[in-house]
């Protein structure tokens, strides 16, 4: 027999922990009161009688109870009860002292490593680890229902964000840049006027990045477009000067100087811009997760500027920042998001050099990514917007007076749900198949609810740069968030995993297959439907969400592995692959892939984003023109790898090799720390997370290598 405990897991039925357990009750009370061995056998054999395959320990220990009630051993049954309930408590006391304390000891690899943002040393970062980890902690204990811990504990779903469950703050938004800076905003108790120059905007601009970063855990985006205002300004205030101060200069030698002090300006305000998001700390220890929209929007009335300022942002990107050995380096952030339109998609446009510049920085630098107006507006009713720092999308939602908006609104939070356990516990039976993903479906439909109820009566105290000054709303002192959540103002998210594995797991083959194909589209659209279902019967706005969750396919693929024993191609990997994607093994082509995702996209509205490797992309400019291109008529959002080595202590640009010791080296300065450096994987050519298996040297290479 089969005994299911708590936490899910099966074990062999154990007569004796019924023995030990009526054993301590019985040396609670009086002897007359005691069981008797002759009255525990019965128990035991009554509970043996029933033939079960599988039996839930909290049924058996129903059993007991009842049996001594039966025996009129009332006094031992209470003491029996006592016990169970002092045991409960026990399972439910506090968690978190082990993995604090290796934190601190630097021992805690899984904890350290789960944001290669965060430096897990810093004493900044370890206290906002260690509060993650109380609130992790108070969210599976007590706050969360325990069916949905149970869930996120197997696997079945993924609870995003549970270390910052426990504080009524939200995940990613577009922050509404353009209203700040022409409105003013307040920080720190103390009024920021609006800005008359473009230095002084992209100052205000980080002060409002590094602020907005300290209340809310996921990353926020900002449109660069809002800036081209006042470098006209700055425009005009350098003319008038020069004018004033310079009157016997001619037309020419005026508009050469004011074009040269406005160049200088404008270096030194995008200067700003990058240097202040690498070198400024927020309350979490690591510098703010922002993208930067550049956006070549020709509507806008200010676009030769933002031309000027997208150009200069991209020339700084591929020069890249200076480590601390002087050396240019690709920084994490601030991501470059580049907007293609008919007017700069390589194709005789008149903003084609700037396309032209990007390749080359996408080239050296990896970013930025590229999105598609074309597709775009397919796709979200002839709009064009930013994706939120975590790459998620906003649904369309439409003011009192018919406006489309997207800046100054946000996403409530994340649950994923694992797709190829469904197709494990299915075993190829498709009715057992969508039965399952249903009752599956219903269990983060519940863990998103509960994010939702989480945030509902937040004032807009908790975050006056977010809620009172402009970052997403002006709401009054006092005022709760409530009405931003509702509607469709604001998002919330189910993600997903693993839809190659799932198809294979119910096909034999892979999703870019014509029978795999089918089956994974009608999986895609009942989660469509469902999102689209809640939206329905909520007004929140539900999407699908296309998770870009590196670690996530880890922790999806090592569960399943535990629990259900290796099975050839889905969890002998070690990963899942990402949302929709296809298989790093599969022999497709680049093209082909981004034209095959593209039909996932479409439905995907929520986030997604498509990847393509090209080797050698230093060396290869003219094939990245060619994808870039193929981009803006093929597809909404997708970005490049490369499998080129490169040391970033001294910009090595060559192969990284395995030293004697095991360890990755590079030849040229013999740096050996691993997050400094891009490493080819040069089996397969999977790009996801690496898996290092630090302070296991000789394990470094025969892991790496087999992946």
């Amino acid at each position: 027999m089969q005994v299911v405990k708590r936490d899910g897991r099966s074990v062999e039925f154990d007569s004796r922990k019924i023995r030990v357990a009526i054993g301590k009750a019985n040396a609670e009370v009086a002897k007359k009161e005691r069981a008797s061995e002759k009255d525990v056998d019965s128990i035991i054999d009554y509970i043996e009688s029933e033939n079960k395959k599988r039996i839930l320990v909290e049924d058996i220990q129903d059993i007991v109870e009842q049996k001594l009630m039966e025996r009129g051993k009332y006094n031992l049954a209470k003491t029996y009860i006592i016990y169970r309930y002092s045991r409960a408590l026990v399972r439910k006391a506090n968690t978190t002292d082990e993995s604090i304390l290796s934190l601190i000891k630097n021992s805690n690899r899984d904890l350290m490593e789960e944001n290669s943002n965060k430096n897990a040393i810093a004493a900044a970062t370890q206290r906002d680890l260690i509060a993650g980890e109380v609130s992790k902690d108070l969210t599976k204990r007590i706050l969360l229902p325990e069916k949905i811990s149970k869930a996120h504990e197997e696997g079945v779903l993924h609870f995003h964000d549970a270390d910052y469950f426990l504080q009524p703050i939200f995940n990613c938004c577009l922050i509404d840049i353009g209203n700040m800076l022409d409105n003013g905003t307040v920080m720190n108790g103390k009024l920021i006027e609006s800005p008359k120059s473009f230095q002084v905007a992209c100052t205000i601009m980080t002060q409002i990045i590094a602020a907005v970063a300290c209340s809310q855990y996921g990353g926020q985006s900002v449109d660069i477009k809002h800036l081209g205002k006042y470098l006209r300004l700055s425009k005009e205030k350098i003319y008038r000067h020069i004018v004033d101060t310079c009157p016997n200069l001619s037309q020419e030698e005026i508009a050469a100087l004011s074009a040269d002090r406005l160049q200088d300006e404008l270096r030194s305000g995008v200067q700003t811009i990058q240097y202040q998001i690498n070198t400024l700390m927020t309350t979490n220890g690591q510098s703010p997760f922002v993208t930067l929209f550049l956006n070549l929007d020709e509507s806008n009335e200010y676009i030769e500027e933002n031309a000027m300022i997208v150009e200069e942002v991209l020339r700084q990107r591929l020069e890249g920042i200076k480590n601390e050995k002087g050396v240019y380096i690709t920084p994490a952030f601030p991501k470059l998001v580049y907007v293609l339109y008919e007017h700069n998609n390589l194709s005789g446009g008149k903003y084609d050099h700037i396309t032209e510049l990007a390749v080359k920085c996408s080239a050296k630098r990896m970013y930025p990514d590229y999105i598609s107006a074309k597709k775009m507006r397919e796709n979200y009713e002839g709009n064009v917007f930013s994706p939120m720092g975590c790459r998620s999308f906003l649904s369309t939602w439409k003011d009192e007076n018919g406006n489309y908006k997207f800046e100054g609104r946000f996403n409530q939070g994340v649950v994923s749900i694992n797709l190829p356990q469904i197709g494990i516990v299915a075993k190829g039976d498709e009715k057992v198949f969508w039965n399952e993903f249903d009752k599956r479906l219903q269990l983060c439909y519940e863990a998103l609810m509960c994010r939702h109820e989480s945030l509902m009566g937040t004032k807009s105290d908790v975050s006056p740069i977010h809620w009172q000054y402009g970052a997403i709303a002006r709401l009054k002192k006092g005022e709760t968030i409530d009405k931003l959540l509702e509607g469709g103002y604001s998002t919330i998210s189910l993600g997903y995993i693993g839809l190659y594995e799932v198809t294979k797991l119910m096909k034999g083959v892979s999703h870019t297959d014509p029978k795999g194909e089918e089956f994974a589209m009608r999986v895609m659209q009942h989660m469509r439907d469902k999102t689209d279902e809640w939206k329905k019967q909520t007004g929140i706005a539900f999407g699908l969400y296309g998770t870009p969750a590196e670690s996530l396919c880890y922790r999806f693929a090592r569960i399943d592995k535990s629990r259900f024993g290796t099975i050839e191609d889905v969890t002998d990997k070690g990963y899942y692959t990402n949302s929709y994607h296809v298989d790093v093994r599969e022999k497709i082509d680049g093209f082909a892939k981004l034209e095959f995702e593209s039909k996932f996209q479409q439905i995907s509205s929520g986030g997604a984003i498509s990847y393509i490797e090209i080797p050698n992309m230093r060396h290869n400019l003219e094939a990245l023109r060619e994808v870039v291109k193929f981009i803006y008529d093929n597809i909404q959002y997708a970005e490049f790898n490369t499998k080129s080595d490169y040391c970033q202590v001294c910009g090595y640009d060559g192969e990284i090799i395995i030293n004697e010791e095991n360890e990755w080296e590079c030849p040229q300065c013999h740096n050996k720390d691993h997050s400094k450096m891009n490493v080819t994987r040069r089996t397969c050519g999977y790009l996801g997370e690496n898996f290092w298996n630090v302070g296991k040297t000789k394990e470094i290479k025969s892991r790496v290598l087999h992946l």
